[in-house]
């Protein structure tokens, strides 16, 4: 006897999905996150190509969903427990998180928005040439990049829905680059985002 099935699923334009089978669904909700991400990799790499189209279609359209639930904060990203050198604080990394969900999803533009608030973060903040922030501002360096590489893909793809407002989110990002190399040369630091400089300065859409 076949097992019972959930109800089905749909996505934002009502179009319906199928039915989940109750075996799946329990084996979704109970697996570790270790193992769900090993079986989504096996199935993306071995699957047809279609199948990570309808894969990133259907985060975009839960990111989409999700967004306005769970806005990422940028406040306390930093911390001066001595009062001159900064250190990151855990939050830091559930940004990052939210920033690489959106742009590892084909949403490299509404990425720019939580990274040019960790841009602005960084702004004001004194740090060691090597420690945990200079560590993780180069990180957040190459994820700029990354995100630049995603909005490109988005643009070619004919996926961007409002050309005014991706090009705001590229200028905002590159203004706060600009005010974060102001700020270091004053103190006399090591600007952190040459990569993501180098990727946006001459991109123009």
């Amino acid at each position: 006897m076949p097992a019972p099935e959930v109800q089905m699923l749909s996505q934002e334009n009502g179009k319906t999905l199928g039915h989940v089978n109750l075996m799946v669904d329990t084996l979704i909700a109970n697996a570790s996150l270790e193992d769900l991400r090993a079986i989504t990799r096996n199935l993306l790499s071995t699957g047809a190509p279609s199948l990570a189209s309808a894969f990133t279609a259907a985060a975009r359209a839960r990111l989409r969903q999700s967004s306005a639930r769970r806005l990422a904060t940028t406040n306390g990203l930093f911390t001066t427990p001595h009062g001159i050198a900064a250190i990151p604080t855990p939050e830091l990394n559930n940004v990052l998180s939210r920033a690489r969900s959106l742009y590892g999803a084909g949403m490299g533009f509404a990425s720019l928005g939580v990274l040019s608030s960790v841009v602005r973060a960084t702004i004001g903040l004194r740090w060691e040439p090597e420690g945990p922030v200079a560590d993780a501002l180069a990180v957040i360096d190459a994820d700029i990049s990354q995100a630049i590489q995603s909005c490109k893909e988005e643009f070619e793809g004919g996926r961007v829905g409002d050309m005014a407002g991706a090009r705001d989110a590229i200028s905002n990002l590159w203004a706060e680059i600009q005010d974060s190399s102001k700020d270091v040369e004053i103190w006399g630091g090591e600007f952190p985002f040459d990569r993501a400089a180098n990727s946006i300065e001459y991109w123009k859409i």
